[in-house]
């Protein structure tokens, strides 16, 4: 599958996210946790507590369309640089400003100018000073090498089509010592070709997820050491049935799926003599 089809799906579907966080975010919508663009999604939903989102703009909260929490993850420190890869509307860029404080800074790098523009607006709501977003793609980071102490994303990786590329961007990126901690979608066994093929499910994070022995094999062929995948939560077929409608597929079909997803925190680092 070429990469400019797979950036084509996935820009068009989150450029459409970003338009309806806007209109939820301007009504109010944001009153919890649970309340975001797509608000019965089983994977995006429940992510960050009540505290973390209290201060945050309301677009932020309505546009969080991950699968974890990986600014919690990536134990951040004052004065570190962090990246955010497909940082959508900002949630977890500014989380992490707040975790680095003032001396230290927040990168989100995005392909949608839709939700580049309300990650910005985002930030200028919550008066964050040290956050830059960037628009590019996660498989050419516009940034130098070694700038950044750790890399976090929220179920973005799953989205390219040159996941071996994106990693080895993060590990150019990052510093000698630097964390890479995300949050993903992997498989847990093999999906079916039909499922694999359809473009709507690769945007719905499902079609384009890596198996854990994968991840951790593109991980250790870019360079990093200490990898892990931990899984965090496994889907079912009465949760998947509703992606699978949307994509114009089968919902009966769930069953083939059942237990085949879930989240994971998947963490690695860039060895001190790198």
């Amino acid at each position: 599958m070429a990469i400019h089809e797979v950036h084509q799906v996935v820009r068009d579907h989150y450029a459409a996210a970003a338009v309806r966080a806007q209109e939820q975010g301007a009504t109010g919508c944001c009153g919890g946790s649970g309340c975001c663009a797509e608000p019965d999604d089983p994977i995006s939903r429940d992510l960050y507590s009540l505290e973390e989102t209290a201060e945050l703009p309301g677009g932020a909260v309505v546009a969080s369309l991950g699968c974890g929490n990986p600014t919690a993850l990536a134990e951040l420190h004052a004065g570190e640089v962090v990246l955010d890869l497909g940082s959508g509307g900002g949630i977890d860029v500014l989380l992490s400003a707040r975790r680095v404080g003032p001396t230290g800074h927040a990168y989100g790098v995005d392909m949608t100018e839709e939700m580049l523009e309300l990650a910005r607006a985002n930030a200028a709501a919550a008066g964050a000073a040290n956050v830059t977003f960037l628009r590019g793609t996660i498989e050419d980071i516009p940034l130098p090498d070694a700038s950044v102490d750790v890399i976090i994303s929220n179920c973005v990786i799953n989205l390219s089509g040159d996941k071996a590329g994106v990693l080895r961007e993060a590990y150019r990126v990052l510093r000698p010592g630097g964390r890479f901690a995300v949050s993903d979608i992997v498989t847990r066994r093999e999906l079916p070709d039909e499922l694999r093929r359809s473009m709507e499910l690769w945007a719905g994070c499902i079609a384009g997820a890596l198996s854990e022995a994968e991840f951790l094999g593109l991980l250790s062929e870019a360079g990093f050491a200490d990898a892990s995948v931990e899984v965090t939560r496994r889907y079912t077929a009465d949760e998947a049935a509703d992606a699978l409608a949307q994509a114009g597929l089968d919902p009966a079909r769930a069953a083939e799926v059942d237990g085949a997803l879930a989240s994971a925190f998947v963490r690695a680092t860039k060895p001190a003599d790198a």
